[in-house]
């Protein structure tokens, strides 16, 4: 597994789950515990990541997801 995103941003993190869940893109979040025990000051992000061999095509479509109307 390889990482994909890295954020403290829960929203940002759900909707890049549910996105790769839609392309049958198995994710795994690691330091959910760590990042809320420290207290959510932010020290500690979240990462999300995906099978190495899903990688260049997660990327891609996150880029796509992420690009506004002028870009697409």
């Amino acid at each position: 597994m390889v990482e994909l995103v890295r954020s403290n941003d829960l929203v940002h993190l759900s909707w890049v789950e549910a996105l790769m869940r839609e392309a049958g893109i198995a994710t795994l979040l690691l330091d959910q515990h760590t990042s809320s025990i420290e207290g959510s000051i932010g020290a500690i992000q979240r990462r999300l990541l995906v099978a190495e061999d899903d990688l260049a095509r997660a990327r891609r479509l996150l880029a796509e997801a992420s690009a506004g109307p002028e870009d697409r």
